[in-house]
């Protein structure tokens, strides 16, 4: 039992020193952040679609803030930060996707489209200018779209933010 013992313990500590002494810098999530880079800007992002959902700005702007806070250990400054988020969100749509015998849709999409500009002063490399978009689908049968807009822009932000943060992180 103590040579197991022995041979766990060994095990562990051949497996936590190879851990330590990796290289590059890498986190859970699968960013990579450069150890310098410490703060990160994240401007505005105003909505110029022709359909203008009024609270869709602030909540996307602020779903983006949280992305980054709960995925990196980078500071949100408003201004001079290491890296900076800016754009718009350039369209909001909705369109029946499936229509039923009666001329009417069965399935409707809402679609948000952000326009994106990343720019990291300190790897200008990794600077982008991008268009992302998400979209959920959804039934008039489970109620009017005032009614499920909220829940389905909370989905189309997550996932919208999770493109953006894995676009500038995670180089995918």
């Amino acid at each position: 039992m103590q040579k197991i013992f022995s041979i766990f313990r060994n095990t562990l500590i051949v497996g936590l020193l190879t851990l330590s002494q990796s290289c590059g810098t890498y986190s859970l999530s699968g960013a990579s952040i450069p150890e310098e880079m410490k703060t990160l800007s994240v401007q505005f992002f105003e909505n110029t679609s022709p359909l203008v959902v009024p609270y869709l700005s602030q909540q996307f702007t602020e779903g983006l803030k949280d992305r980054i806070r709960n995925q990196s250990r980078l500071s949100i400054v408003r201004s001079e930060a290491d890296a900076n988020f800016e754009g718009r969100i350039t369209d909001y749509t909705i369109r029946p996707v499936a229509i039923q015998g009666n001329d009417r849709a069965g399935l409707n999409r809402v679609t948000v489209t952000v326009s994106v500009k990343y720019t990291n002063a300190l790897q200008p490399e990794l600077n982008f200018e991008q268009s992302f978009q998400a979209f959920q689908e959804f039934s008039l049968n489970q109620g009017p779209i005032q009614t499920q807009e909220q829940k389905l822009l909370a989905l189309i932000i997550r996932q919208l933010t999770e493109d953006i943060f894995n676009k500038a992180f995670a180089n995918w």
